[in-house]
């Protein structure tokens, strides 16, 4: 009876040769150039006073009644890649097309410290609509609803690597670039915000609701919330519905009559 290893294939068996090696010389390369952790802190800060990648660096979903917020998937990679002897990414292990669900492993690998965090998990072939989940089949829908899942468990396994101090400095810079705008005035940036939001078909009575003030009062830190739903819905984090639940619209506002008294 032959055991599992003997009925590798060729190709297989070169592949594996190879990613080992792989591993081994990029483990040797790191410990052979280890990271300066002024030059990486001094890089970080650089480049989190970017509006370019403070505007993409949190992100906001609704689960259940609550709005989830956080650093997002695009910081986590450029903290990694600066902080640098890095390796992360997602693999999916299986897929299982009866029972609707796919194996995933996400994981985040410092190479030169040999620290790794990283988590396998089960993706159901599921996307959660209005009108309760769909099962998925379509093998895009299924590729796009994986990478989704996957890229949060990853965010999660990067920022559980890198050093606590690293990341929260990057987050209070990233929130501080967006609070002082890309040079424009609190004006500029508050009629930019009812634009983008106009085009998507979000009304700026919707935005008032939201924030619980009338546009005239928004200050800065309004305006840095509307930004990061504004990318979240626009990354498929969240929908526009959940972000803005449509207004109702009463009886009398339909007919123009005030309700009878009884």
């Amino acid at each position: 009876m032959t055991s599992p290893a003997s009925r590798i294939g060729q190709s297989t068996a070169i592949e594996m040769s190879r990613a080992e090696a792989e591993v081994k010389a990029a483990v040797f390369i790191a410990q052979q150039s280890p990271r300066n952790i002024e030059t990486a802190q001094a890089e970080m800060r650089f480049a989190c006073n970017q509006y370019a990648l403070a505007e993409k660096a949190f992100f906001s979903y609704r689960r259940g009644g609550d709005i989830i917020t956080g650093p997002s998937i695009h910081l986590a990679r450029e903290l990694a890649l600066i902080y640098g002897n890095v390796q992360h990414g997602t693999m999916e292990l299986s897929r299982d097309t009866t029972l609707g669900q796919s194996e995933i492993l996400a994981y985040a690998w410092d190479l030169q410290r040999n620290s790794r965090s990283s988590q396998i998990f089960i993706a159901p072939h599921i996307r959660d609509t209005r009108n309760g989940k769909k099962d998925l089949t379509d093998l895009r829908d299924v590729y796009e609803n994986n990478a989704n899942l996957g890229a949060r468990r990853l965010r999660e396994a990067i920022f559980a690597m890198l050093p606590a101090w690293y990341t929260a400095e990057a987050i209070s810079i990233c929130q501080e670039t967006l609070a002082k705008g890309n040079g424009e005035t609190l004006e500029a940036r508050v009629k930019q915000a009812i634009d983008e939001y106009g085009r998507v078909g979000v009304t700026v009575q919707q935005l008032e609701t939201k924030l619980g003030r009338s546009q005239d009062r928004w200050n800065e830190s309004d305006v840095v919330e509307l930004q990061v739903i504004f990318q979240s819905v626009a990354k498929g984090e969240m929908t526009r519905d959940e972000a803005f639940p449509p207004l109702r619209v009463t009886a009398s506002e339909i007919t123009g009559q005030e309700p009878a008294q009884q």
